[in-house]
């Protein structure tokens, strides 16, 4: 299993429906299998995320988080990791609105 603890990621691509850019900055704390995060930049006036890390490092995660126009967004996340030859983590992430138009999309994270 990967531990996310302690790590930085910041986006580097997202669906046009996304709200998170580069300028958004996650950091990651993890006990166990649990994984919480706090995230803001950009768009993101203040996020939070909960998930689940399997075995192979996938987290399954629920996120909300409060935007520029002061709008409380929800959503589920699926993030599978790769290992980057420079030994840092990218995650390629499947998510899906629970709030708003409830649209899906995709995006892709990377460890700084």
């Amino acid at each position: 299993m990967i531990n996310y603890n302690d790590r930085r990621f910041r986006p580097v691509q997202n669906s046009a429906n996304g709200e998170t850019s580069d300028e958004t900055v996650f950091h990651y704390k993890q006990e166990g299998n649990v994984l919480t995060s706090t995230y803001a930049g950009g768009r993101i006036r203040q996020g939070h995320l909960i998930g689940l890390v399997d075995e192979r490092g996938c987290i399954d995660m629920r996120y909300h988080q409060l935007n520029d126009h002061g709008e409380l967004m929800t959503g589920t996340c699926r993030s599978i990791p790769e290992m980057m030859s420079n030994g840092k983590v990218r995650l390629h992430e499947t998510w899906q609105w629970t709030s708003g138009d409830g649209s899906s999309g995709s995006s892709v994270l990377e460890e700084i």
